[in-house]
């Protein structure tokens, strides 16, 4: 009996695992001021409950402009830094190279070049991640994914990046559109995020995360033969500003979760296929890239529901 699908896959620990971070100690852990604490919230300091704890129990204020630390916080800094100003967290954190000062007392969200490096993250292209090939089809490092076969990977300041997984890239071949939502726009977990067709065939597939939507990318608009050929790198979708990164994590496969799940949904189109399963092993380790278009006996409708969890009239 199939005991994974009838629970909720959440990790056992509430942890944000944050995409190609090298650096993972808390900033309060780099300054200094605590002996021990790995971050746990993808560098988010506005939602994380330690760092709010931290501030009210050193009277930082957040929600002026006019810095009111304790005395001994910036004695502290000034002792540990050899006498200079209270270094960028940033700096602290390992995301800047470059010595830099703060002059906003970790008051982030005043700070015009922490907005600055989080417009230049929203444009980066962090290239292709690690894969390891599991049942055929390639599941990246540091990703967690959802049951409807989209993919999340938190990055630094707690924003999401969001596509579609290798499974369903290949299940589904290649596509001739795809609809992303707008800019500004909310999307909901386990709810329909965005569409793509073939042909006259259309699919729902659902988001990952809720969020607002702060980019997409549009050169999948123009080519979405991007999300076959590349899905975790050129092929993602868009970017999402979570509400609460850890909030989040519910109903995630991550790590050794996501092989077990990925091993059953390769054993679910196996049993689906039957004879012609032996097409996926075409290319040698990994399965071919249109597993829909090699197979006249599958049915569009039937891959959507038993694999998106969804429907979608054509």
């Amino acid at each position: 009996m199939n005991t994974l699908r009838k629970k909720s896959p959440v990790p056992s620990k509430k942890r944000v695992a944050c995409f190609n971070v090298i650096e993972d100690r808390c900033i309060w852990m780099k300054a200094g001021v605590i002996n021990f604490r790995i971050c746990d919230n993808a560098f988010d300091c506005n939602t994380c409950a330690f760092d709010k704890a931290l501030r009210k129990a050193m009277r930082i204020d957040p929600h002026v402009d006019t810095p009111t630390a304790a005395p001994q916080w910036v004695a502290h800094l000034i002792e540990r830094y050899d006498g200079a100003n209270r270094p960028c967290r940033h700096a602290l954190t390992g995301r800047i190279a470059a010595p830099k000062i703060c002059p906003y007392n970790y008051a982030c969200h005043h700070c015009p070049f922490d907005q600055m490096l989080d417009e230049v993250d929203l444009a980066a292209d962090w290239g292709r991640p690690v894969c390891r090939t599991v049942s055929g089809f390639a599941l990246a490092a540091d990703h967690y994914y959802h049951m409807g076969h989209s993919w999340a990977r938190f990055e630094h300041g707690g924003r999401v990046r969001v596509g579609l997984d290798d499974f369903a890239a290949r299940l589904f071949g290649h596509l001739n559109t795809i609809d992303l939502p707008p800019l500004g726009a909310e999307v909901l977990q386990d709810r329909v995020g965005w569409t793509f067709g073939r042909e006259n065939h259309r699919a729902a597939v659902l988001s990952p995360v809720t969020g607002t939507v702060l980019a997409v990318n549009h050169p999948v608009r123009e080519h979405p033969q991007l999300v076959n050929e590349d899905p975790y790198g050129g092929g993602w979708l868009f970017i999402l500003e979570p509400d609460i990164p850890k909030r989040n994590l519910k109903r995630l496969f991550f790590g050794q979760e996501s092989v077990q799940w990925l091993d059953q949904e390769s054993q679910k189109l196996h049993d689906l296929l039957g004879p012609p399963y032996q097409l996926l092993a075409a290319t040698g380790a990994s399965a071919v890239r249109d597993i829909y278009g090699s197979v006249e006996t599958l049915r569009w409708e039937l891959l959507t529901a038993m694999f998106l969890h969804t429907s979608c009239k054509p």
